[in-house]
């Protein structure tokens, strides 16, 4: 795959706003297609996680028999980006959900699931993000955030100013990118590009 390539990056397809980031993946100039079962998710070249609610996602997961056959992809270097419900699935350790909740362990990060608060509490600000020249509008809604990264994660975002000033809310590891906010809902699409061309890069 090269830098002008089209690659087939799926959008897991069981919960959540999966229209918007087909939208988008779609303008950044790659081929999105649904993923509800192993054989789609074995043929695509990414993966995207979308927000929703991540203990419904996690049950669907296991019901389509998903979560291992993600699991070992994510293992083998599969790239991926999850927003907001996205980034608690793909996070090593979840606070404040249910026991029986499952997660991907796709990013070494500790993540506190509706760590804002309710969806009243949902919230817009400008935030810096690495790799991005100016600062991109972020939709928080019933968002999680970062308590903990680890040695091999880099910190892309944090919340500018407010009761969450400094809270990480958004993070990457190797090929793996989560943010705890929307960006598939403003039309800024800088953050899908960037994944789009680390996509490429990594094919």
């Amino acid at each position: 795959m090269n830098a002008t390539s089209t690659p087939t990056i799926g959008v897991l397809a069981l919960q959540g706003d999966v229209r918007e980031h087909v939208a988008a993946l779609r303008h950044c100039g790659a081929e999105p297609v649904l993923v509800r079962r192993e054989s789609e998710l074995a043929a695509v070249d990414a993966l995207v996680l979308p927000g929703g609610e991540s203990t419904a996602i996690s049950k669907l997961l296991q019901a389509f028999d998903l979560l291992e056959p993600l699991r070992a992809r994510l293992r083998e270097g599969l790239p991926a980006f999850g927003s907001c419900a996205g980034m608690i699935l793909l996070a090593s350790e979840v606070l404040d959900t249910r026991p029986d909740a499952q997660h991907l362990s796709g990013i070494d990060m500790t993540v506190r699931r509706n760590a804002f608060g309710r969806q009243v509490d949902s919230f817009e600000t400008d935030l810096d993000f690495t790799g991005l020249d100016t600062p991109v509008r972020a939709v928080f809604i019933r968002a999680p955030w970062v308590e903990r990264v680890g040695d091999g994660v880099e910190v892309l975002a944090r919340v500018p100013h407010g009761p969450a000033q400094g809270r990480i809310v958004a993070a990457r590891q190797g090929n793996v990118v989560a943010t705890s906010f929307h960006p598939e809902v403003t039309g800024d699409l800088r953050v899908h590009e960037l994944f789009v061309d680390l996509v490429r890069k990594a094919g």
